[in-house]
């Protein structure tokens, strides 16, 4: 048997089922951005990699990026995310751009990442961000997104919780107990990896960055304390704000939410299955430097990034994954013999014209076939237009709901169809 060429470990194949998802995704994504008034935007596939090198973290560059070198010598990677080309891009229009700017986009990335539930080296991800605004009104505004979205799908805060943290509250008490400098940055990676290694081993990554067993250990009891948040303004604003929303149920403060990027400065927050099933749906924070770091004027900015992968098996779990139409046409019309076929190509374009989608079938075999091929990919009315029926100007329709049909001259077959509901 000749063996068939296997897809490229990480990457995706959409048949039409998994298309349906990735369009009702989309439209979900636009609605609900739209909503807040959100414009949607696109940036390159394949950037510089001195764009996320002093960026985004040493991880995501030396470890997660497909990265190459182009013809001219210069080295390129498939975007892992999307932040940095929207910073680029604001850069270079910056005063021709009207602010606040509420930018919004789905699109593919890629990360060379163990492919796992909830995971894979090749997705799609909706990424929003608010620029231009250094109050917490921003943060709260992003944060009412994220709630809106999980609303908007029938997840509720029963389903899914989104935790929130600050990165300035996080450095103040850092520094309380004597971790600063590189150490802190230590401790942000530790606190970013803590729910995914082992209590030894997490002990010995510290232990081996620098870190004394009395920082880690008062590490861990800054960590368990859930009322930190009230030391920060920020958050307590902001907490108020979506209490006066109505979302305040979504939301719970995590001092173990710190986001792995560099260039997070403020509120930070994370979407997970309250569960703790797999891996964050979605997560985000404010970034204060990013424009300026690309060669613009210093602008803030607050913004988040939610996978098709995840979120996809969150709504698996919960019975939510949506009732979802594959065929996009509904009629189809026969073939009756050969020397009909032109006319039931025609038939077939006259119901276009009238707005309906309609497939038709591309050759002359037994009627009985046909049907059932319709019955297979759900097709929901047939159109069949024999000898008699051609010479009459009719045509015959066939209900394969309500295993009815009847006969109706062809002008008035749009009509019926459209009735038939």
């Amino acid at each position: 048997m000749k063996e068939i060429i296997q897809r490229v470990k990480g990457t995706r194949e959409f048949y039409p089922e998994d298309m349906a998802f990735r369009t009702w995704l989309y439209k979900q994504m636009r609605a609900v951005s739209e909503s807040f008034a959100y414009q949607e935007y696109d940036g390159p596939f394949l950037e510089k990699l001195d764009l996320y090198a002093a960026k985004s973290g040493e991880e995501l560059v030396k470890e997660q990026s497909f990265v190459f070198m182009d013809r001219g010598g210069s080295e390129v990677a498939l975007r892992p995310e999307l932040t940095p080309s929207l910073a680029r891009m604001v850069a270079q229009r910056q005063n021709l751009l009207s602010f606040p700017l509420r930018m919004w986009s789905f699109g593919p990335f890629w990360r060379y990442e163990q492919p796992q539930k909830g995971r894979s080296r090749e997705f799609f991800q909706w990424n929003i961000d608010l620029i231009g605004v250094k109050s917490y009104q921003a943060d709260a505004e992003l944060l009412a997104i994220c709630a809106s979205f999980f609303k908007r799908v029938g997840l509720t805060p029963e389903h899914v919780r989104i935790n929130v943290n600050n990165r300035r509250l996080m450095d103040g008490a850092l520094a309380n107990i004597g971790i600063e400098g590189d150490e802190k940055a230590l401790a942000f990676r530790m606190i970013d990896r803590r729910d995914k290694m082992r209590k030894d081993a997490w002990y010995e990554y510290g232990k081996e960055g620098g870190m004394t067993v009395e920082k880690i250990d008062a590490l861990v009891a800054l960590l368990e304390n859930k009322e930190l948040w009230k030391e920060s303004d920020e958050l307590k604003e902001i907490f108020v704000l979506l209490d006066k929303m109505g979302l305040s149920d979504y939301f719970a403060y995590d001092p173990e939410v710190i986001r792995g990027l560099l260039y997070y400065t403020g509120t930070v927050f994370e979407a997970r299955d309250l569960a703790k099933d797999g891996r964050a749906i979605l997560g985000g924070g404010r970034y204060e430097n990013l424009v300026g770091e690309v060669g613009g004027d210093p602008l803030p900015g607050v913004g988040f990034a939610m996978g098709d992968v995840m979120i996809r098996v969150v709504l698996e779990k919960y019975g939510l994954y949506p009732e979802l139409k594959i065929q996009p046409a509904d009629i189809m019309v026969t073939c009756f013999d050969a020397a009909g076929l032109p006319d039931s190509y025609a038939i077939a374009m006259e119901l276009r014209d009238a707005g309906l989608n309609v497939s038709c079938y591309p050759e002359a075999i037994k009627l009985d076939r046909q049907i059932k091929y319709a019955n297979k990919i759900g097709v929901k009315a047939l159109v069949i237009a024999g000898p008699d029926e051609l010479s009459a100007g009719k045509v015959t329709i066939k209900d394969l709901v309500n295993r009815t049909q009847q006969t109706v001259s062809r002008t008035d077959a749009a009509t019926v169809l459209k009735n038939l509901g």
